[in-house]
Protein backbone atom coordinates (compact mmCIF):
# COMPACT_ATOMS: atom_id res chain seq x y z
CA UNK A 1 0.00 0.00 0.00
CA UNK A 2 1.60 3.26 -1.06
CA UNK A 3 0.79 6.61 0.57
CA UNK A 4 -0.98 7.58 -2.33
CA UNK A 5 -3.41 4.56 -2.14
CA UNK A 6 -4.02 6.26 1.40
CA UNK A 7 -4.15 9.74 1.06
CA UNK A 8 -5.56 10.46 3.70
CA UNK A 9 -3.75 8.60 6.55
CA UNK A 10 -1.41 11.10 8.56
CA UNK A 11 2.55 9.27 8.06
CA UNK A 12 3.81 10.60 11.01
CA UNK A 13 0.39 10.38 13.60
CA UNK A 14 -1.62 7.33 12.60
CA UNK A 15 -4.97 7.09 13.57
CA UNK A 16 -5.68 4.27 15.54
CA UNK A 17 -9.78 3.94 15.91
CA UNK A 18 -10.37 1.66 18.81
CA UNK A 19 -14.05 1.19 19.23
CA UNK A 20 -15.12 -0.26 15.57
CA UNK A 21 -17.56 -2.68 15.55
CA UNK A 22 -17.59 -6.17 13.26
CA UNK A 23 -20.23 -9.01 13.02
CA UNK A 24 -20.15 -12.55 10.90
CA UNK A 25 -22.73 -14.16 9.81
CA UNK A 26 -21.84 -17.41 11.65
CA UNK A 27 -22.54 -15.40 14.93
CA UNK A 28 -25.81 -13.70 13.48
CA UNK A 29 -26.92 -17.25 12.56
CA UNK A 30 -26.19 -18.55 16.21
CA UNK A 31 -27.90 -15.68 18.14
CA UNK A 32 -31.02 -15.98 15.48
CA UNK A 33 -31.35 -19.83 16.53
CA UNK A 34 -30.57 -20.09 20.19
CA UNK A 35 -31.11 -16.23 21.44
CA UNK A 36 -34.47 -16.73 22.62
CA UNK A 37 -36.17 -16.03 24.22
CA UNK A 38 -34.33 -12.81 25.23
CA UNK A 39 -33.21 -11.92 21.75
CA UNK A 40 -34.47 -12.56 18.64
CA UNK A 41 -33.90 -11.38 15.38
CA UNK A 42 -36.51 -10.42 13.25
CA UNK A 43 -37.19 -7.93 10.11
CA UNK A 44 -38.97 -4.46 11.03
CA UNK A 45 -41.37 -3.41 8.91
CA UNK A 46 -41.56 0.24 9.42
CA UNK A 47 -37.99 0.26 8.57
CA UNK A 48 -37.35 -2.89 6.21
CA UNK A 49 -34.21 -3.69 8.24
CA UNK A 50 -33.86 -6.89 10.30
CA UNK A 51 -33.17 -5.77 13.57
CA UNK A 52 -32.13 -8.10 16.77
CA UNK A 53 -34.75 -7.12 19.69
CA UNK A 54 -34.04 -7.57 23.69
CA UNK A 55 -37.37 -8.64 25.30
CA UNK A 56 -39.15 -7.48 22.05
CA UNK A 57 -37.66 -4.10 22.04
CA UNK A 58 -35.15 -2.93 18.87
CA UNK A 59 -31.65 -3.35 20.11
CA UNK A 60 -29.15 -3.53 17.32
CA UNK A 61 -29.32 -3.62 13.07
CA UNK A 62 -26.53 -5.38 11.99
CA UNK A 63 -26.23 -3.48 9.17
CA UNK A 64 -24.18 -4.80 6.36
CA UNK A 65 -21.29 -2.88 6.78
CA UNK A 66 -20.07 -4.78 9.65
CA UNK A 67 -20.22 -7.85 7.29
CA UNK A 68 -17.76 -6.75 4.77
CA UNK A 69 -14.11 -5.71 5.15
CA UNK A 70 -13.58 -4.32 1.72
CA UNK A 71 -16.45 -1.95 2.70
CA UNK A 72 -14.87 -0.78 6.07
CA UNK A 73 -11.16 -1.06 4.55
CA UNK A 74 -12.67 1.95 2.01
CA UNK A 75 -14.23 3.59 4.92
CA UNK A 76 -10.78 3.71 6.87
CA UNK A 77 -9.16 4.92 3.94
CA UNK A 78 -11.57 7.95 3.46
CA UNK A 79 -11.24 8.83 6.51
CA UNK A 80 -7.18 8.03 7.57
CA UNK A 81 -7.39 5.79 10.29
CA UNK A 82 -4.80 3.81 9.93
CA UNK A 83 -5.85 0.86 12.10
CA UNK A 84 -9.18 -0.71 13.61
CA UNK A 85 -9.44 -2.74 16.63
CA UNK A 86 -12.13 -4.58 16.10
CA UNK A 87 -14.49 -5.68 18.76
CA UNK A 88 -17.82 -7.46 18.84
CA UNK A 89 -20.87 -5.37 20.20
CA UNK A 90 -23.80 -6.50 22.79
CA UNK A 91 -25.29 -8.90 23.07
CA UNK A 92 -21.77 -10.31 22.31
CA UNK A 93 -21.65 -14.13 23.60
CA UNK A 94 -23.65 -13.75 26.78
CA UNK A 95 -27.22 -15.79 25.53
CA UNK A 96 -27.73 -19.66 25.25
CA UNK A 97 -26.22 -22.27 27.31
CA UNK A 98 -22.25 -23.27 27.42
CA UNK A 99 -21.96 -24.65 23.74
CA UNK A 100 -23.90 -22.36 21.85
CA UNK A 101 -22.06 -18.91 23.79
CA UNK A 102 -18.32 -20.75 23.28
CA UNK A 103 -19.36 -21.34 19.51
CA UNK A 104 -20.61 -17.42 19.18
CA UNK A 105 -17.40 -16.60 21.21
CA UNK A 106 -15.19 -18.68 18.40
CA UNK A 107 -16.63 -18.14 15.38
CA UNK A 108 -16.50 -14.32 16.20
CA UNK A 109 -12.66 -14.52 17.35
CA UNK A 110 -11.77 -16.52 14.90
CA UNK A 111 -13.57 -14.19 11.91
CA UNK A 112 -11.32 -11.71 14.18
CA UNK A 113 -8.11 -13.43 13.36
CA UNK A 114 -9.02 -13.73 9.77
CA UNK A 115 -9.55 -10.59 8.94
CA UNK A 116 -6.12 -9.78 10.56
CA UNK A 117 -4.00 -12.50 8.71
CA UNK A 118 -5.50 -11.56 5.79
CA UNK A 119 -4.73 -7.46 6.45
CA UNK A 120 -2.08 -7.33 8.89
CA UNK A 121 -1.89 -3.83 8.68
CA UNK A 122 -5.07 -2.64 8.93
CA UNK A 123 -6.64 -4.52 11.57
CA UNK A 124 -6.38 -5.72 15.57
CA UNK A 125 -8.48 -7.08 17.76
CA UNK A 126 -10.11 -8.17 21.28
CA UNK A 127 -11.47 -11.35 22.41
CA UNK A 128 -15.06 -11.47 23.08
CA UNK A 129 -14.97 -14.93 25.85
CA UNK A 130 -18.33 -16.96 27.53
CA UNK A 131 -17.78 -15.22 30.47
CA UNK A 132 -20.45 -16.67 32.35
CA UNK A 133 -19.06 -20.26 31.81
CA UNK A 134 -15.29 -19.23 33.51
CA UNK A 135 -13.48 -22.94 32.97
CA UNK A 136 -15.02 -22.15 29.08
CA UNK A 137 -13.66 -18.40 29.26
CA UNK A 138 -10.23 -19.29 29.97
CA UNK A 139 -9.72 -21.86 27.22
CA UNK A 140 -11.28 -19.13 24.95
CA UNK A 141 -8.93 -16.19 25.74
CA UNK A 142 -5.88 -18.84 25.67
CA UNK A 143 -6.94 -19.57 22.11
CA UNK A 144 -8.19 -16.02 21.07
CA UNK A 145 -4.42 -14.66 22.48
CA UNK A 146 -2.42 -17.31 20.52
CA UNK A 147 -4.30 -16.41 17.35
CA UNK A 148 -3.34 -12.66 17.60
CA UNK A 149 -5.87 -10.95 20.25
CA UNK A 150 -4.95 -7.58 21.55
CA UNK A 151 -7.42 -7.27 24.40
CA UNK A 152 -10.53 -8.80 25.68
CA UNK A 153 -14.30 -6.64 25.21
CA UNK A 154 -16.48 -6.94 27.86
CA UNK A 155 -20.29 -5.23 28.21
CA UNK A 156 -20.51 -3.38 31.27
CA UNK A 157 -23.33 -6.81 32.74
CA UNK A 158 -22.40 -10.52 31.87
CA UNK A 159 -25.68 -12.32 31.53
CA UNK A 160 -27.84 -10.07 34.65
CA UNK A 161 -24.57 -10.30 37.10
CA UNK A 162 -22.11 -7.41 37.66
CA UNK A 163 -18.59 -7.77 36.53
CA UNK A 164 -17.40 -7.88 40.42
CA UNK A 165 -19.33 -11.01 40.64
CA UNK A 166 -17.21 -13.53 42.62
CA UNK A 167 -17.86 -16.12 39.47
CA UNK A 168 -15.73 -14.67 37.28
CA UNK A 169 -12.70 -13.95 39.39
CA UNK A 170 -10.29 -16.39 37.66
CA UNK A 171 -11.18 -14.79 34.05
CA UNK A 172 -9.88 -11.39 35.81
CA UNK A 173 -7.04 -12.91 37.56
CA UNK A 174 -5.97 -14.90 34.19
CA UNK A 175 -6.70 -11.49 31.92
CA UNK A 176 -4.96 -9.47 34.42
CA UNK A 177 -1.46 -12.18 34.36
CA UNK A 178 -1.74 -11.71 30.58
CA UNK A 179 -1.22 -7.77 31.03
CA UNK A 180 -4.22 -7.48 28.60
CA UNK A 181 -6.41 -4.45 28.49
CA UNK A 182 -9.89 -4.66 29.06
CA UNK A 183 -12.48 -2.67 26.57
CA UNK A 184 -16.28 -2.14 28.42
CA UNK A 185 -18.75 -1.57 26.08
CA UNK A 186 -22.32 -0.58 28.09
CA UNK A 187 -24.92 -3.23 27.86
CA UNK A 188 -29.21 -2.19 27.99
CA UNK A 189 -30.35 -0.84 30.95
CA UNK A 190 -32.87 -2.44 32.48
CA UNK A 191 -34.52 1.19 33.80
CA UNK A 192 -38.08 1.43 32.81
CA UNK A 193 -39.00 4.39 29.91
CA UNK A 194 -35.40 3.08 27.65
CA UNK A 195 -37.88 1.14 25.25
CA UNK A 196 -38.82 4.61 23.33
CA UNK A 197 -37.37 7.17 21.28
CA UNK A 198 -33.89 5.59 21.29
CA UNK A 199 -33.16 6.56 24.38
CA UNK A 200 -30.97 3.40 25.29
CA UNK A 201 -28.31 4.30 22.95
CA UNK A 202 -28.78 8.44 24.08
CA UNK A 203 -29.12 7.99 28.02
CA UNK A 204 -29.34 4.69 28.85
CA UNK A 205 -26.05 3.28 27.48
CA UNK A 206 -23.90 6.74 28.64
CA UNK A 207 -25.62 5.69 32.18
CA UNK A 208 -24.83 2.14 32.57
CA UNK A 209 -21.15 2.95 32.04
CA UNK A 210 -21.21 5.01 35.28
CA UNK A 211 -23.24 2.00 37.28
CA UNK A 212 -21.20 -0.44 36.48
CA UNK A 213 -17.69 1.29 36.99
CA UNK A 214 -19.04 2.74 40.23
CA UNK A 215 -19.79 -0.56 41.40
CA UNK A 216 -16.52 -1.54 40.38
CA UNK A 217 -14.56 1.31 42.48
CA UNK A 218 -16.70 0.66 45.68
CA UNK A 219 -16.69 -3.47 45.50
CA UNK A 220 -12.85 -3.22 45.50
CA UNK A 221 -12.59 -4.32 41.75
CA UNK A 222 -9.29 -2.10 40.93
CA UNK A 223 -7.75 -2.97 44.21
CA UNK A 224 -8.32 -6.81 43.23
CA UNK A 225 -7.14 -6.25 40.11
CA UNK A 226 -4.16 -3.71 40.86
CA UNK A 227 -2.69 -3.84 37.00
CA UNK A 228 -5.60 -4.60 34.95
CA UNK A 229 -6.31 -1.29 32.53
CA UNK A 230 -10.24 -0.79 31.33
CA UNK A 231 -11.26 1.06 28.46
CA UNK A 232 -14.50 2.75 28.77
CA UNK A 233 -16.58 3.24 25.31
CA UNK A 234 -18.25 6.70 24.79
CA UNK A 235 -16.01 8.86 26.69
CA UNK A 236 -16.80 7.15 29.90
CA UNK A 237 -20.25 7.80 29.84
CA UNK A 238 -21.50 9.85 32.75
CA UNK A 239 -18.95 8.57 34.98
CA UNK A 240 -16.63 11.69 35.06
CA UNK A 241 -19.77 13.97 35.55
CA UNK A 242 -20.47 11.97 38.31
CA UNK A 243 -17.21 11.36 40.12
CA UNK A 244 -17.76 14.07 42.74
CA UNK A 245 -21.20 13.33 43.87
CA UNK A 246 -19.55 9.82 43.96
CA UNK A 247 -17.01 10.76 46.36
CA UNK A 248 -19.15 12.75 48.41
CA UNK A 249 -21.60 10.00 48.73
CA UNK A 250 -18.95 7.34 49.49
CA UNK A 251 -17.84 10.22 52.44
CA UNK A 252 -21.64 10.49 53.88
CA UNK A 253 -22.56 6.74 53.60
CA UNK A 254 -21.31 4.35 55.65
CA UNK A 255 -22.27 1.70 53.53
CA UNK A 256 -20.36 3.14 50.29
CA UNK A 257 -17.54 2.82 52.43
CA UNK A 258 -18.10 -0.87 53.78
CA UNK A 259 -15.09 -2.21 50.77
CA UNK A 260 -13.22 0.30 49.73
CA UNK A 261 -11.73 3.30 52.11
CA UNK A 262 -10.59 5.37 48.97
CA UNK A 263 -12.78 7.53 47.33
CA UNK A 264 -13.90 6.54 43.84
CA UNK A 265 -11.65 9.13 42.23
CA UNK A 266 -8.90 7.76 43.08
CA UNK A 267 -9.04 5.16 41.02
CA UNK A 268 -9.57 7.45 37.90
CA UNK A 269 -6.17 6.60 37.15
CA UNK A 270 -6.80 3.01 35.88
CA UNK A 271 -9.24 3.94 33.41
CA UNK A 272 -8.84 5.18 29.71
CA UNK A 273 -11.94 6.12 27.77
CA UNK A 274 -12.55 6.60 23.69
CA UNK A 275 -13.36 10.08 22.00
CA UNK A 276 -17.28 8.83 21.14
CA UNK A 277 -18.18 12.26 22.51
CA UNK A 278 -19.63 15.08 19.67
CA UNK A 279 -18.72 17.66 20.64
CA UNK A 280 -15.66 19.53 21.29
CA UNK A 281 -16.13 20.88 25.21
CA UNK A 282 -17.17 16.94 25.72
CA UNK A 283 -13.79 16.03 24.69
CA UNK A 284 -12.43 18.73 26.67
CA UNK A 285 -13.89 17.28 30.04
CA UNK A 286 -13.22 13.65 29.06
CA UNK A 287 -9.25 14.77 28.52
CA UNK A 288 -9.66 17.09 31.98
CA UNK A 289 -10.97 14.06 34.15
CA UNK A 290 -9.14 11.37 32.60
CA UNK A 291 -6.05 12.72 31.27
CA UNK A 292 -4.21 13.39 27.91
CA UNK A 293 -2.39 10.20 28.34
CA UNK A 294 -5.76 7.87 28.61
CA UNK A 295 -7.86 8.99 26.25
CA UNK A 296 -7.99 7.07 22.74
CA UNK A 297 -9.34 7.67 19.57
CA UNK A 298 -12.71 5.61 18.92
CA UNK A 299 -15.69 5.69 16.27
CA UNK A 300 -18.35 3.45 17.28
CA UNK A 301 -18.11 2.73 13.36
CA UNK A 302 -20.37 2.21 11.83
CA UNK A 303 -23.63 2.40 14.05
CA UNK A 304 -25.81 4.68 13.22
CA UNK A 305 -24.24 7.46 15.52
CA UNK A 306 -20.62 7.20 14.61
CA UNK A 307 -19.07 10.16 13.48
CA UNK A 308 -15.93 8.95 12.15
CA UNK A 309 -14.76 12.60 10.31
CA UNK A 310 -16.41 14.56 13.00
CA UNK A 311 -14.40 13.01 15.87
CA UNK A 312 -11.04 13.10 14.08
CA UNK A 313 -12.10 16.50 13.38
CA UNK A 314 -12.78 17.27 17.12
CA UNK A 315 -9.08 15.60 17.90
CA UNK A 316 -7.35 17.17 15.26
CA UNK A 317 -8.29 20.59 16.63
CA UNK A 318 -6.84 19.89 19.92
CA UNK A 319 -2.88 21.44 20.89
CA UNK A 320 -0.63 19.16 18.70
CA UNK A 321 0.80 17.05 21.41
CA UNK A 322 -2.48 16.15 22.67
CA UNK A 323 -3.88 15.09 19.69
CA UNK A 324 -0.88 13.41 18.68
CA UNK A 325 -1.81 11.27 21.91
CA UNK A 326 -5.05 10.82 21.07
CA UNK A 327 -4.79 10.10 17.53
CA UNK A 328 -2.95 7.29 17.85
CA UNK A 329 -0.12 7.39 20.34
CA UNK A 330 -2.13 6.36 23.70
CA UNK A 331 -3.44 2.91 21.80
CA UNK A 332 -0.45 2.12 20.43
CA UNK A 333 1.15 2.04 23.92
CA UNK A 334 -1.87 0.57 25.92
CA UNK A 335 -2.21 -2.68 22.88
CA UNK A 336 1.78 -2.42 22.45
CA UNK A 337 1.16 -2.13 19.18
CA UNK A 338 4.68 -2.46 16.64
CA UNK A 339 4.44 1.05 15.25
CA UNK A 340 6.64 -1.32 12.11
CA UNK A 341 3.51 -3.21 11.19
CA UNK A 342 1.08 -0.30 10.25
CA UNK A 343 0.61 0.65 6.32
CA UNK A 344 4.01 1.67 5.07
CA UNK A 345 2.42 5.02 4.63
CA UNK A 346 1.81 5.47 8.44
CA UNK A 347 5.29 4.32 9.69
CA UNK A 348 7.20 6.58 11.68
Amino acid sequence: MSAAAVAGIDAMHPAIDVHSHMLCIEWLDLIRTHGGPKFTVAEVADTGKTWIHLDGVRFMFPQPEMFDYDQRLAAMDAAGVAVAVLSLTGPNVYWGDAAVSVQAARVMNASFAQAQRAHPQRFRWLASLPFQYPRQALDELAQAVDEGAVGVMVLSTIAGMPLTDPAFAPVWQEIERRALPVFMHPTVCSCAGMEVFQLTASVAYPSETALAVARMMMDGFFERYPRLALVLAHGGGTLGALLPRLDRCHAAYAEARSRVDAPPSRFVSRLYVDSVLYSDRALADALETFGTDHVLFGSDFPHAIADLDGTLARIGRLRAEVRDRVRGANAVALFDIDLATLPPSTAT
